[in-house]
């Protein structure tokens, strides 16, 4: 297998996260978007989107989107679980995986799309558009404290890919302007406890 990899983005980072903490060993390929080669025909066959992370298996085989690939290696490498062990974890685990990718990750995203001159002339912006995906990502930040009363980790006992989204949700969120505050004490000691862990830097 191959990981076609691009540092800097939240959705690359979730697979390198969730590959270290399978404790596999998967070659990767960064792809430096300033070549264009994730337009080249050559890339566009194994991703017709051209974005990355698009995982290649040994027959030529390619998986794109990060959490198709999470799923696959969760399948072919269910120790440890990252995903649930019974129907009701696997469910609880999905539900507050997507909750973080619609109503935090995106604005959050859509922020940074919008406003960072990084993607001038390559992605149509909306400046205005900024302040409020800004704010709708804080105030995902209110529900995700108070869920995290009495909790160690998202959605079960047990550290899962909710957690890793979240991580790589919120270190994009300081791009954007998004953190969260002092007074969210449940967030923080969560933070502190999830980037302790030897894979929060993969």
């Amino acid at each position: 297998m191959k990981l076609y990899d691009l540092p800097a983005s939240p959705n690359a980072r979730r697979v390198r996260m969730f590959i270290a903490e399978k404790g596999l060993d998967i070659p990767k390929e960064e792809i430096d978007l300033a070549t264009g080669y994730h337009k080249s025909p050559e890339y566009l066959k194994k991703n017709i989107m051209g974005r990355m992370p698009v995982l290649e298996l040994d027959d030529g085989t390619t998986i794109s989107e990060s959490h198709a690939i999470c799923c696959y290696l969760e399948e072919i490498y269910p120790e440890p679980p990252l995903m649930g062990q019974t129907p009701l974890e696997r469910a609880t685990i999905e539900m507050w995986n997507r909750r973080i990718e619609l109503d935090l990750l995106n604005p959050i995203l859509n922020a940074f799309v919008h406003g960072h001159p990084m993607w001038k002339g390559i992605r149509e912006q909306v400046a205005e558009f900024v302040p409020i995906c800004v704010n709708n990502a804080n105030k995902s930040l209110e529900w995700l404290e108070t869920s995290l009363e009495g909790r160690d980790y998202i959605a079960t006992d047990t550290y899962s890919i909710a957690d890793i989204t979240a991580q790589c949700t919120l270190l994009m969120g300081k791009a954007v302007g998004v953190r969260p505050t002092e007074q969210q004490k449940n967030i923080n000691s969560w933070w502190e406890r999830v980037t302790s862990r030897p894979t929060a830097r993969a």
